[in-house]
């Protein structure tokens, strides 16, 4: 994260030093960190609830598509402002109300009886999920030292992914026992008990180390724009989002909705031999997402290779399991597959790598959240996708995962069409900083 000040909009102040991080840091960032778990864990519920979602509601694929795609809809239309609104406010804000919204969302679809308001609870609950990790990305960036953002952002999107095996391990269990009420409503006590420590202990940044306050003009539509425009402006936010187009959404479609499905249905497994295929997507996740954090902390130029080498093995595996001329493809297959999906969510976090340096501190926020809009809208129209395929095919899950590839080859042509242009911008800034920080006194 960027976490020393320097010029920005024409202005010049004082440089800050690095944020100290440390126990506090990892304290009030965790508190930040496990509000994201907790949304996590109501978006994914979904993922293990889609068969009993469409007995319930009496739906098809296209309609039970939509709870998922309404969500993110919600979730990827709101990404610039609230990046916008935590540039402007901070993340303890932001956070308090993702926690009070996606809490009643989840209670809200617990206590649903048709299918209107089971769609309204999924719109709620995408709401307050999307002001939580450009939220939880922001608090790293003003609690840790610039050098520990590609780390810090990769353990975020790791415990994340732990809300997972909640939704795999746990909800699915407690769906199976005590069914579709209890076990919803009994989950959003989570949201509860985050919003009282994030009201308690959560602060938006370290004593000492306030931001300066946005000047007047920082206010307004045309501040916005041009916000926005500045960040959209810079390659590495545009190369930065293509990169999270393109790595996150198999992994995203497989886990939120079409997974068990797949498995079930498609491959003939047992619904606990799909649970535990979908808990090694996660657990692969949060491997692979330690090693890439490691990487590109050290060897930032291993972002692109890492980014399009996910995308490649991921259109293999997926290339594999869909030809394969029996109809089901052997369990081996199957777990690689698996295994492969589970590179996508770290993958997809090298975006925010890419739009971190291109951007001055006070453009975070908004430069993350143009970033965050890739992958849940690739996600989004591959939900989409799948469930009109599926309905007009009669169930062919191989025609209906084939677009998955036509999404992949968009983005890859995006990021070698960008690549070398961020590139450059990068190496310009970095020259620019260190004059600035010669010259600006501390």
């Amino acid at each position: 994260m960027n976490g020393s000040e320097g010029t920005a909009g024409g202005s010049t102040r004082p440089l800050l030093s690095d944020p100290p991080g440390g126990r506090k840091a990892m304290a009030v960032w965790g508190i930040g960190v496990a509000v994201y778990f907790v949304a996590i864990t109501y978006r994914t519920s979904l993922g293990v609830a889609g068969l009993d979602a469409a007995e319930r509601f009496h739906i098809n694929a296209s309609a039970l598509s939509t709870f998922s795609i309404l969500q993110l809809l919600v979730y990827a239309g709101m990404q610039i402002p609230v990046g916008l609104l935590v540039d402007r406010l901070g993340p303890k804000r932001v956070l308090t109300l993702g926690v009070v919204l996606y809490t009643l969302g989840q209670f809200g679809f617990a206590l649903s009886e048709s299918y209107a308001m089971a769609l309204g609870s999924r719109a709620l609950l995408g709401c307050g999920d999307a002001l939580t990790f450009i939220s939880v990305l922001r608090l790293g960036s003003r609690w840790f030292p610039a050098r520990r953002g590609p780390m810090i952002a990769q353990i975020a999107a790791l415990v994340g992914m732990a809300g997972n095996l909640i939704s795999t391990l746990v909800l699915a269990r407690l769906l199976h026992t005590f069914g579709w009420t209890p076990t919803f409503a009994g989950s959003a006590a989570g949201g509860i008990v985050v919003l009282a420590l994030l009201l308690v202990f959560l602060k938006d940044h370290p004593e000492g180390f306030e931001p300066p306050p946005a000047p007047v003009e920082h206010s307004g539509t045309a501040f916005i724009r041009r916000q926005i425009a500045d960040a959209w402006r810079e390659p590495g936010t545009r190369l930065g989002m293509w990169v999270h187009f393109t790595t996150q959404f198999p992994a995203m479609v497989f886990l939120l909705l079409w997974g068990l499905p797949f498995l079930v249905e498609a491959q003939g497994l047992s619904r606990g031999t799909a649970g535990e295929l979908l808990t090694l997507v996660v657990l692969s996740n949060m491997a692979v997402g330690l090693v890439y954090g490691q990487v590109i902390a050290r060897h930032h130029a291993a972002r692109t290779p890492l980014a399009l080498g996910t995308v490649a093995a991921t259109a293999l595996m997926w290339g594999l399991t869909l030809a394969w001329p029996a109809d089901h493809a052997p369990i081996g297959l199957l777990i690689a597959l698996c295994a492969v999906l589970g590179a996508c969510g770290p993958a997809s976090m090298i975006g925010f790598d890419f739009a971190r340096p291109a951007n001055p501190p006070e453009r975070q926020g908004t430069a993350s959240g143009i970033v965050n809009m890739g992958g849940f809208t690739a996600s989004m129209t591959t939900l989409l996708a799948v469930g009109v395929l599926l309905d007009a095919t009669g169930d062919n899950y191989r025609i209906a995962f084939a677009s998955v590839f036509v999404l992949e080859a968009l983005g890859v042509s995006q990021i070698l069409r960008l690549r070398r242009r961020a590139a450059r911008r990068e190496r310009e800034r970095l020259v620019v900083s260190r004059v600035e920080a010669v010259h600006v006194p501390v």
